[in-house]
């Protein structure tokens, strides 16, 4: 049976200098492989991002966001200057629960909860999401390749 793969995004598909992505300063510019804030403070994809995005994406793996991020087109703004946004045609970014997030996920994808994978970097969020029923996986140093392709195994 496929499975939606669904990401949160500070601190599991990027880190923005430490904190989040709605605590940095716009205009953001791409530099590189990075992307700068008006600061100069960096915010990068953890290494194994695109590389886990091509791959779930070459076996035709549906992907979605679920971020609560209290600047929803900030974090946008970032996934276009990283060139990843083409990768989540689902993507629910705004400032509520998760619960939120995967109730509205469920209904756009028709996937049920049971046949949904979340990785986030919050344990409040893993737990919550978790009790919907969903397979809730801990990020603790950014996605990695290693955490994807044990999901893609089961």
């Amino acid at each position: 049976m496929q499975k939606l793969f669904v990401f949160d995004l500070d601190f599991t598909l990027w880190d923005a200098g430490g904190t989040w992505c709605d605590h940095t300063n716009p205009p953001y510019r791409r530099v590189n492989r990075h992307v700068e804030d008006s600061y100069g403070s960096r915010i990068v994809l953890y290494p194994d991002v695109l590389e886990i995005l091509n791959r779930l994406e070459e076996n035709n793996i549906p992907m979605a966001l679920a971020s609560r991020t209290g600047a929803p087109s900030w974090a946008m703004q970032l996934l276009q200057l990283f060139e990843i946004d083409h990768f989540f045609p689902y993507q629910e970014i705004y400032p509520v629960s998760k619960i939120k997030h995967f109730d509205v996920l469920k209904k756009q994808t028709g996937f049920s909860y049971s046949n949904m994978v979340f990785f986030d970097d919050e344990m409040r969020n893993i737990h919550e999401v978790g009790a919907l029923g969903v397979q809730a996986i801990y990020v603790e140093n950014g996605l990695s390749l290693q955490l994807v392709e044990e999901q893609l195994v089961l």
